[in-house]
């Protein structure tokens, strides 16, 4: 933030008016409506929101308010965010990742005002309810999601944490939905790192839901941020699940989908962040797991073109900077064969395992002249591969037969 002031307002901070309107807007209607944002970006959100209040708004966000559009919480729910150190972010502020959502942006234009299911919808959110220290713009500039199946595995649990902890250790962001099974231990890796980590939670950041995630949230909340659509007090709903997976994939980089079912929220997920143009990643798991048939089918499905990871390094691979944050390439054992070679390694091949045999019977076995046979041995020899016996030749006892 500025440190100039205009009156009592920071550079860089909405104006009160219009936090208040947004803070209005974002209780009046459930988050998702292509109708609603669209009337918002005409209007401004101070004269939307008069305009829902005094219902002379158009039929169609009049009838997504409901009950609610006469209802005038703004300044309740800004001081009850306050009471819990929260505050709301709002596209006027510098804070707000206008970078990451502006896929949502491009997306909106295609959709229909009318509209899909509005838990598919692609649409930017009004304003975030943010509870914790980091400017948010700055956490998520370089972020990646983690999702999963809650009824999780322990090797599901186990690579997750192992994916969060190395992209925290590279200084990444992990972003997740603060849920059982994968989402905390994508939450504990990363915190585990030292590094930075999201909730993006579908009811109001003074709620932990789930309530024995408390103790989690309030680590998350050490160098991270809670993040949530909906104001403090809200209740976690089922459809608010479904619509809060977009804002998931939209702040990121990338989803990787470490365990999932056939039918999951983590593949609704990776569905949003592929229609979002951002790429989507999938661990493998063993083909007897239900819980990796959902990772299984993104990989089969060429359109999808999810891509397969198996470390930090690889998922660095597909989001990072272009030839900055390349993978190494596997390692692999180095042999003494390795560099031997065609009749050297012939020769080896030849070589008994018990009683040394002569050059000669060497060259026979192995398909080549004598003089080649005692050309290699003393390579062979020095490299520990053959001895000598006092008679013959034959394999050391130490030496690899592959």
């Amino acid at each position: 933030m500025g440190e100039r002031q205009v009156g009592e307002r920071q550079v860089g901070e909405a104006a009160p008016e219009v936090r208040r309107a947004r803070a209005l807007l974002s209780r009046a209607v459930e988050p998702g409506s292509v109708a609603l944002w669209r009337f918002v970006e005409q209007a401004g959100p101070v004269a939307a929101a008069a305009a829902l209040r005094a219902g002379t708004a158009s039929p169609a966000v009049q009838a997504l308010a409901g009950a609610r559009a006469g209802e005038d919480t703004g300044s309740a729910d800004l001081d009850r965010a306050a009471r819990c150190g929260a505050r709301l972010v709002v596209p006027e502020d510098a804070e707000w990742p206008a970078q990451a959502l502006h896929c949502l942006t491009v997306a909106s234009s295609a959709e229909d005002a009318d509209g899909r299911d509005r838990t598919l919808t692609l649409v930017p959110p009004l304003a975030l309810w943010v509870r914790g220290q980091p400017p948010l713009a700055d956490v998520v500039d370089r972020s990646v999601a983690l999702v999963g199946a809650r009824a999780s595995t322990a090797y599901g649990e186990h690579v997750a944490a192992e994916l969060a902890h190395g992209l925290g250790e590279r200084g990444w962001t992990t972003v997740s939905g603060g849920a059982f099974g994968i989402d905390a231990a994508a939450h504990r890796g990363a915190l585990a790192a030292g590094a930075p980590t999201v909730a993006v939670l579908a009811c109001g950041v003074d709620r932990a839901y789930p309530a024995s995630h408390s103790a989690l949230f309030a680590r998350v909340l050490d160098a991270g941020l809670l993040v949530s659509e909906w104001p403090p007090g809200c209740a976690p709903l089922r459809h608010r699940f479904l619509v809060r997976n977009r804002l998931i994939a939209a702040l990121t980089r990338g989803t990787v989908v470490v365990e999932a079912a056939a039918r999951s929220g983590a593949q609704a997920t990776a569905h949003r962040a592929r229609d979002l143009g951002k790429q989507v990643m999938a661990v493998p798991g063993p083909v007897t797991s239900a819980m990796s048939v959902g990772c299984h089918q993104l990989l089969r499905d060429t359109e999808q073109g999810a891509r397969l990871v198996t470390s930090a390094a690889d998922v660095l691979e597909a989001v990072g900077r272009l030839g900055e944050d390349l993978a190494p390439p596997a390692e692999r054992p180095v042999r003494a064969r390795d560099s031997l070679s065609d009749v050297a390694r012939r020769v080896l091949d030849a070589c008994p395992v018990r009683a040394g045999v002569p050059p000669e019977r060497l060259a026979a076995v192995a398909g080549c002249t004598v003089l080649d046979v005692l050309r290699v041995l003393p390579a062979l020899e020095l490299a520990e591969l053959v001895e000598w016996t006092g008679t013959g030749w034959r394999v050391t006892a130490t030496a690899p037969r592959s």
